[in-house]
């Protein structure tokens, strides 16, 4: 149920990159007219509506004369009327199930923003081009050598109303679309479901991928193997049997064990290992076998893994069966997000007073419009002509030439980088197994340097355009901090 706009409507993307919504007056007439019960409603009846629709593109043309036999008269006239009229209203029934389905796919690039940008790198705006690519032509007035089809029109040639809704299709085929797919993969995400990931890894295909690829003991890519083998034998089964008895109805989504379900594999695994677990770690560790799983089979599609945030980094414990202690990780990520702010002021401190050191051999005057143009331009949102303006310079450039924002941030990150490294993998080590010291060290760097840079570039990105107030990001934050304790707050 929603709207009835959506069905004249129709979402793209123009030659300029931008979404644009191209409304269709026709179509919206045709609608009115043949569907005027539907039309009327508040929220449209969307399967009614799109059961009707698919009828009229699907209708047959009559039997079309042969040439030899074309004649000019009344009949034949009305033949021929009746022949375009059936045309056209296919291809007006076409036209609103495709800005139906331009909708459709609008919001899957939306709610994949939601669940992926935060942490990958991306917006909605990266995911239209790849599938937002109707060019508002009508079949009908496609040529044979330009044949091009977009993914709405392949969606609803390939949707079968019997199989699934419309909505559904829409998602489905999209989430699997090469080009989407492909993007995905370079920013780390590789959309299928923890369970579904699970259902198709084979233990020893699990046991290989741990120790060749994670670097896992052998004990603890067995250990794995056995939970995987349980979780096949109770949940795979389940699912199957589900299947046959047709009580999952055609749905192919995997969704999480059940409490009954993660109770069975927990006695599962007890039985035939001797491990008793409680399902909350079971659970645990499953999610954590299919984290390790995604890694791996994005890397192989030549993706790019996501670094772990080092808040989420889960530090090797003396016994790796237990469940790792909620002390000790509170205690450590406490301290983590301590360090982070005491080495990022520390950096800015450092690298501004070197700046101010250089400035100073060129006069004091320098050093005021250094420190004037970083307040202007962080802590009140001033852009580089105006803050020309402010200082009495006669072009903006000479202020970009002045801060050099660039430089100074590139000189913060790297002092961040060594502060925090050493402060906060002194402090790991505290916790950590000392027979994977060396894989930690590797795991802490790399999640450093995946937080330093998030920092570097929200700064950057927020740098773009002049806002007439402070800049929101950590990195203006504490700079203002700084700039307030040095030279006052303005």
């Amino acid at each position: 149920m929603g709207s009835a706009s959506r069905y004249w409507r129709l979402i793209r993307i123009d030659a300029a990159g931008r979404r644009k919504a191209e409304e269709n007056a026709i179509a919206q007439a045709f609608l009115h007219q043949q569907f005027a019960n539907f039309m009327s409603q508040a929220d449209v009846p969307d399967a009614l509506l799109q059961k009707e629709l698919l009828k009229l593109l699907q209708q047959p043309d009559t039997v079309k004369q042969s040439p030899s036999s074309f004649r000019l008269d009344s009949q034949s006239l009305i033949h021929q009327a009746v022949i375009e009229h059936s045309s056209k209203t296919r291809d007006l029934a076409e036209w609103c199930l495709r800005c139906f389905i331009s909708h459709e796919i609008e919001q899957v690039c939306v709610r994949l923003e939601a669940k992926f940008s935060a942490h990958h790198g991306f917006t909605r705006y990266d995911l239209f081009p790849l599938v937002l690519n109707d060019d508002g032509q009508a079949r009908s007035q496609k040529r044979p050598s330009h044949p091009y089809q977009s993914l709405a029109c392949e969606i609803l040639q390939t949707f079968d109303p019997e199989r699934a809704g419309l909505s559904t299709w829409v998602a489905r085929q999209v989430r699997q679309h090469r080009e989407l797919h492909r993007f995905l993969l370079q920013h780390g995400v590789y959309l299928a479901s923890d369970w579904a990931i699970l259902n198709d890894t084979k233990p020893d295909q699990l046991q290989r991928i741990l120790s060749e690829f994670h670097s896992l003991t052998s004990d603890e890519s067995e250990r794995a193997s056995h939970l995987l083998q349980s979780y096949h034998d109770v949940y795979r089964d389940d699912r199957l049997r589900s299947r046959a008895t047709g009580a999952l109805k055609g749905k192919k989504e995997c969704l999480p064990p059940t409490p009954d379900q993660l109770t069975r594999i927990a006695q599962h695994l007890y039985e035939h290992t001797g491990s008793n677990q409680s399902n909350e770690r079971i659970m645990s560790r499953l999610q954590t076998i299919a984290t390790q799983l995604r890694h791996y089979r994005i890397q192989v599609r030549g993706g790019t893994v996501p670094m772990e945030s080092l808040e989420h980094l889960k530090v090797e414990l003396q016994a790796p069966e237990e469940v790792v202690d909620q002390e000790d990780q509170t205690e450590f990520i406490t301290f983590y997000r301590e360090q982070f702010l005491r080495c990022l002021d520390g950096s800015i401190e450092q690298v501004t007073s070197d700046r101010l050191a250089y400035l100073q051999r060129k006069g004091q005057q320098k050093v005021q419009q250094f420190l004037k143009a970083l307040q202007l331009f962080h802590c009140q949102g001033r852009s580089m002509s105006e803050i020309a303006a402010a200082l009495n310079l006669e072009a903006q450039y000479q202020v970009t030439r002045l801060i050099k924002l660039k430089d100074l941030r590139a000189d913060i990150r790297q002092r961040l980088l060594t502060l925090l490294g050493e402060s906060v993998l002194n402090k790991a080590r505290d916790f950590a197994d000392p027979s994977r010291l060396r894989d930690l060290n590797h795991r802490v760097e790399a999640a450093l340097e995946e937080q330093v840079s998030n920092v570097i570039k929200e700064a950057e990105r927020e740098a773009a355009v002049a806002k007439h107030s402070p800049l929101p990001s950590l990195f203006s934050r504490r700079l203002c901090h700084h700039l307030d304790t040095r030279i006052g707050a303005p």
